[in-house]
């Protein structure tokens, strides 16, 4: 199973690596990173006239010192944008597929940049371009979808669609025994037989393309000590977690990143678990009776940690039996958790996971272990230079000593402990056509038929924190905002290969560099507006320039956008 994956996302990556033509973009003028006006490209004499009164848009670093990854995102034609990097990047379209890129029209996000951030507007009914619309958030309850009457694509199967929420395994289960929804998320891993033995039920499971792990921040007393860390991860048994608490189909993590994946597991497999040699390095290190500290968690399930409170339980009393350490079990409410451990402010240790946003390495080391973000602490010059460097490698067998060197680094420097990759499965109503359990979690429900219902009621672990996903990172936010906003692509339903969406096609030139997007042309928004390329750099402008005043958000961190792309006129801290 492990080698029939890891043979697809290789071909899928390298497939989305060498798309089409190399042709040149214009080149973008520099200019202060603001929106400015672009010439527009010459089209068809059937749009001439239309095309005379557009307008082009840009927004453009003065150089690459003032960004990130992209220097400029600029309209070249009514249905045309050039995407100009600073450095060649090949899982760019594996990139723009992520939901958190999708885009909104620019009149929208002015109208809901408020002064300290995205209006509740903004937060609760935002405007895209997908097969449903927000109808009503009953906060603490439920969240109702409407069909787009004038969706592009294929028309939703059912009129409404409701999002419900439990973080109880069981009582999703009990709602789907008992008809009240339609389907649910993350089957409890004593479940798995119950479903698969009820007729009336399907179970659909998914890849393990995730990662929980152990969390530790630098920055805070003793873990600002490596060999304090390294005595840690030797300590905690982490085959014991996955056999008592993972359903079928997860396993230990060798590397932080899942197998599966091209490149992920270059390099030595993590430290074995060693109690005696543990206590000692512990004690060597300073701390012969151990210490005392917290574990901080959100009370969420998720696919890579689907009994959050047990494996606490056990991870704190495996600390006390193997290294003395007595931790104070922490329970945080889940936006405020995502909030201080993304910003390195927890002082313990905390349990947090990862799954695929796009099967490319650089989705799990790059956000997690680049240079810029603070989640760990203080990040190791020894891991993030080569990271750098191996992201701007195309070719796979060319950039695995870099991964190789790259994942020796972190082992050593023990950032965190890579726990499992979790095994989990979606179970649905035996009449529901279509049934899905995305690799990546990012369920699209218009392409699924409830039995021929009218509406289709889904049950997930946990609400949303809100649906303006450029500023989110947890994965029941965004898989609400998948319903409603596109981006330039898409990942294809129940897998992880990258098709146009909103873009038509996207091609590179020669250097990986620069990127040109031909956009699909009659599409609207919901509330009524034509989607063009001004709305492409709107968005892009309202996620990179940290500086413009559509850069408001939730939290106003920009996670992805800052992590993955980097950000434009970052204030210095």
């Amino acid at each position: 199973m492990k080698r029939k994956l890891f043979a697809l996302l290789s071909l899928l990556v390298l497939a989305s690596m060498a798309l089409a033509a190399c042709g040149g973009a214009p080149e973008a003028t520099e200019e202060a990173p603001e929106a400015t006006e672009a010439p527009a490209t010459e089209a068809p004499a059937a749009t001439e006239e239309a095309a005379s009164d557009f307008e082009g848009k840009s927004l453009m670093a003065a150089d690459c010192d003032s960004t990130g990854i992209i220097k400029g995102v600029e309209a070249t034609g009514e249905h045309e944008v050039t995407f100009t990097l600073c450095q060649p990047d090949p899982a760019f379209l594996s990139k723009i597929a992520f939901s958190v890129y999708g885009i909104y029209p620019e009149e929208w996000l002015e109208a809901t940049a408020g002064e300290e951030g995205r209006t509740s507007e903004g937060l609760e009914k935002p405007i895209g371009t997908g097969p449903y619309m927000v109808s009503e958030w009953s906060r603490g309850e439920s969240i109702t979808f409407t069909a787009n009457p004038a969706y592009w694509g294929e028309a939703p199967s059912a009129e409404t669609l409701v999002f419900r929420w439990s973080t109880e395994s069981a009582a999703r289960l009990l709602e789907l025994q008992s008809g009240t929804v339609d389907a649910i998320d993350n089957v409890g891993p004593e479940d798995f037989e119950t479903v698969s033995g009820d007729s009336s039920l399907a179970l659909m499971e998914r890849p393990a393309l995730n990662t929980f792990y152990l969390a530790m921040t630098n920055t805070f007393a003793p873990f600002d000590n490596q060999a304090v860390r390294q005595a840690i991860a030797k300590g905690v048994d982490r085959q014991r977690i996955v056999d008592t608490f993972y359903p079928p189909g997860s396993e230990v993590a060798s590397h932080f990143t899942p197998c599966a994946i091209p490149n992920a597991c270059e390099g030595d497999p993590w430290y074995e678990f060693d109690p005696e040699a543990a206590r000692a390095e512990l004690a060597a290190a300073g701390f012969p009776d151990g210490f005392s500290t917290k574990i901080y968690y959100r009370d969420v399930v998720r696919g890579y940690l689907p009994q959050v409170s047990n494996v606490a339980q056990d991870i704190q009393a495996q600390l006390k039996e193997n290294l003395n350490i007595d931790a104070e079990i922490v329970v945080m409410e889940s936006g405020a958790f995502i909030e201080a451990s993304s910003a390195g402010s927890l002082d313990g240790f905390y349990l947090l996971g990862w799954g695929a946003d796009f099967p490319h390495v650089t989705n799990f080391l790059d956000y997690h272990f680049g240079a810029a973000n603070p989640q760990f602490g203080d990040q190791s010059p020894t891991y993030t230079e080569i990271l750098a460097q191996a992201a701007q490698i195309a070719d796979v067998a060319e950039a695995a000593p870099l991964y190789a060197e790259a994942n020796n680094a972190i082992r050593e420097y023990v950032p965190m402990i890579p726990v499992a990759h979790g095994g989990s499965g979606t179970a649905w109503r035996a009449d529901v056509t279509n049934p899905q359990a995305s690799p990546l979690s990012n369920e699209v429900f218009h392409v699924t038929d409830p039995g021929g219902r009218d509406v289709f009621v889904w049950m997930q672990n946990a609400e949303p924190i809100s649906m303006f996903c450029a500023d989110e990172t947890d994965g029941e936010s965004l898989r609400a905002c998948e319903q409603i906003v596109e981006a330039l692509y898409s990942y294809e339903v129940n897998g992880t290969a990258v098709q146009p969406a909103l873009a038509e096609s996207c091609e590179p030139n020669d250097t990986l560099d620069t990127w040109v997007c031909t956009l699909r042309q009659g599409v609207t928004f919901h509330d009524g507006t034509t989607f063009d390329a001004n709305d492409v750099v709107a968005t892009f402008t309202m996620g990179l320039d940290a500086s413009s005043p559509l850069h408001k958000g939730n939290t106003g961190v920009f996670e992805y956008y800052d992590y993955l792309w980097g950000l434009m006129n970052k204030p210095a801290e």
